[in-house]
């Protein structure tokens, strides 16, 4: 089997509602039991089946009610984000703790803490 890709897009629509029709089948549904589910007409299923053009919308009904909706994600996947927009959110990435607060709210004062620290003893 050829993909779809090279086909025309008639032949297109007429592989898509082959393969519709076999999962219609293999669902045990009849054309009309579909079209109601999906709330279409038996026409319009007839017309999806044997690859006549059809509205979008009719589309989606009929895959909803075979439960296939959600197979629409893969042929019109949601956009991810750009290259750039991964780096520079990369480039956010929180690298330190914030400063403890002291009970005012107020942070603490920054300091070396050279005096705090006893000489260990050198050549002096």
């Amino acid at each position: 089997m050829d993909p779809l890709e090279t086909r025309t897009d008639a032949a297109v629509l007429v592989q898509l509602g082959e393969r519709l029709a076999a999962l219609r089948l293999a669902a045990n549904q009849t054309q009309a039991q579909l079209a109601h589910a999906a709330g279409v007409s038996p026409r319009t299923v007839a017309r999806i089946e044997n690859g006549e053009s059809a509205q979008l919308t009719h589309w989606i009904r009929v895959l909803r009610a075979l439960g296939l909706l959600a197979n629409l994600d893969r042929l019109v996947p949601a956009p991810g984000p750009s290259p750039l927009a991964q780096l520079e959110a990369k480039t956010k990435v929180r690298r330190r703790a914030s400063a403890k607060r002291a009970p005012g709210g107020t942070a603490r004062p920054w300091s070396w803490d050279d005096d705090a620290k006893p000489d260990r003893g050198g050549s002096s």
